[in-house]
């Protein structure tokens, strides 16, 4: 366990967080009901990092909330002369789509930027498209269902991230397995013995499951 007084000296040596960006996490803190479900400043700052290492074009989210985590990964969106870089998020409650269209305008990327309101498991069959990075922060019980869908429209060499696979620490106590929690043992199990990606379980915040889409 990293003591708080190293993750404060981490924060204070990163980049800082965008003014607009500040505005987000505080009025998601001051107006959700579980704003710990927001990346937040360096979950949000690791996930801007990979999409711009992996200058994707098409990038899908699943699992909006306020728009924290989608607006850090459209920032590493790449265009081409003949292709605009686009992001696809999708976030299954109505009440959300005012702060995150707020956030995405501020932002000045939300031409990048498709926001779909409804069921993740309906939507992802319509969108006819190849994803260069998939983002899984959603409900974690369809944590496979998610990947088992998404997976061949997924580019070879390609990633899928999905947070929250320590899921509080839960995912080592068999006493605790509520549905999510199997959800997240289940999901992280048929990544490692799936033969097809090479998958690193990075020990960040409340666990990232890093998934690369073997070319060969």
């Amino acid at each position: 366990m990293i003591s708080k007084e190293l993750l404060d000296y981490s924060e204070a040596h990163s980049t800082p967080e965008y003014p607009f960006l500040e505005r987000l996490n505080r009025e998601t803190n001051l107006t959700q009901v579980y704003p710990r479900m927001l990346a937040g400043h360096m979950q949000g700052l690791l996930l801007r990092f990979i999409s711009q290492m992996i200058k994707p074009r098409k990038i899908l989210e699943i699992g909006t909330f306020t728009g924290y985590s989608a607006i850090n990964l459209a920032m590493g969106l790449h265009s081409t002369e003949s292709e605009e870089g686009i992001l696809h998020t999708i976030e299954v409650d109505p009440e959300q789509e005012a702060i995150i269209r707020k956030y995405m305008a501020e932002s000045g990327l939300q031409e990048k930027m498709i926001l779909h309101i409804g069921e993740a498991m309906k939507i992802i069959p319509t969108l006819n498209e190849i994803w260069d990075l998939v983002y899984i922060d959603a409900d974690k019980s369809n944590y496979l269902n998610y990947y088992k869908t998404i997976f061949d429209h997924v580019r070879l060499g390609g990633f899928i991230l999905a947070d929250n696979t320590f899921w509080d620490g839960k995912v080592l106590n068999p006493e605790t397995r509520s549905r999510d929690t199997h959800g997240i043992i289940d999901f992280n199990e048929f990544v490692m013995q799936d033969e097809r990606v090479e998958n690193l379980l990075l020990p960040f915040k409340d666990g990232i499951m890093l998934v690369r889409k073997k070319i060969v």
